[in-house]
């Protein structure tokens, strides 16, 4: 039985028809990126197991900093980097970083398990996504510098499809 695809959300009310499940993650990614404090990028991913959520994670500085808004990050905060540039100077955690420490930081396996992002994860993120056992990436919005990282997980055969 196939799901219908969702219609835009009208002024009056919800959609009017149900989401499949990867449009249901992907909403739910979209709304956890709202919680990031990089003033760069809002991104988020979510882990999800067993269509149970699992673990979130969005972009922002590490447990203990002041925000990246607050001027926790210089290289964020200093408007004369060129977007793309100076990556190593950046405090700030990614979105898929946060996602896997938060669930080892819990103590829960991600073997096997499909993460949903806002953004095609970085080359850093990838190895992460490879050596935690995670076995599926969907993204919504390709990253600029990923494709060493999408062909890595590829190799290491993780399925790898942007949204939509």
């Amino acid at each position: 039985m196939s799901e219908s695809k969702p219609q835009p959300v009208s002024e009056k009310g919800p959609p009017t028809a149900r989401p499949d499940w990867d449009e249901y993650f992907m909403r739910i990614a979209e709304v956890v990126s709202l919680r990031s404090n990089c003033i760069k990028r809002k991104i988020a991913a979510i882990v999800v197991k067993d269509r149970r959520i699992i673990s979130t994670g969005y972009n922002g500085t590490p447990r203990g900093v002041k925000n990246c808004f607050e001027g926790g990050c210089p290289r964020c905060n200093d408007a004369s980097i060129p977007s793309g540039t100076r990556l190593d100077e950046c405090l700030c955690s990614h979105a898929e970083e946060n996602s896997i420490t938060q669930a080892a930081y819990h103590g829960t396996t991600l073997k096997e398990a499909t993460l949903y992002s806002t953004m095609s994860p970085c080359l850093l993120c990838a190895k992460l996504i490879i050596n935690s056992g995670i076995i599926e990436v969907i993204y919504n919005q390709r990253y600029p510098m990923s494709n060493v990282a999408l062909a890595l997980m590829e190799e290491a055969g993780v399925k790898v499809r942007q949204f939509g």
